[in-house]
């Protein structure tokens, strides 16, 4: 599990790549480069406000290494107060 202060998501992942997926940490961030598809999907994930899983890693991997996944979770108001 990585906490982040922040997320890119990049649809410039061409699907030749070889890759279903690529995330990496930048700065105190995580960047997730994704294929314009799978944008399409998150766009509409994030619009519908349902949870999403990216799963990252080569396309002909037995075992993806990583999964990148966007939870809806209960507001917490009180959370990093003041």
């Amino acid at each position: 599990v990585t906490g982040a202060s922040f997320f890119v998501f990049s649809g410039a992942l061409k699907s030749s790549s070889g890759f279903l997926a690529k995330s990496s940490i930048v700065e105190d961030g995580v960047m997730v480069q994704i294929t314009a598809e799978n944008m399409d999907s998150l766009r509409q994930a994030l619009r519908e406000m349902k949870d999403f899983t990216i799963t990252c890693g080569k396309v002909d991997a037995e075992d993806p290494q990583e999964h990148v996944h966007i939870q809806w979770v209960e507001d917490d108001k009180n959370f990093n107060k003041g």
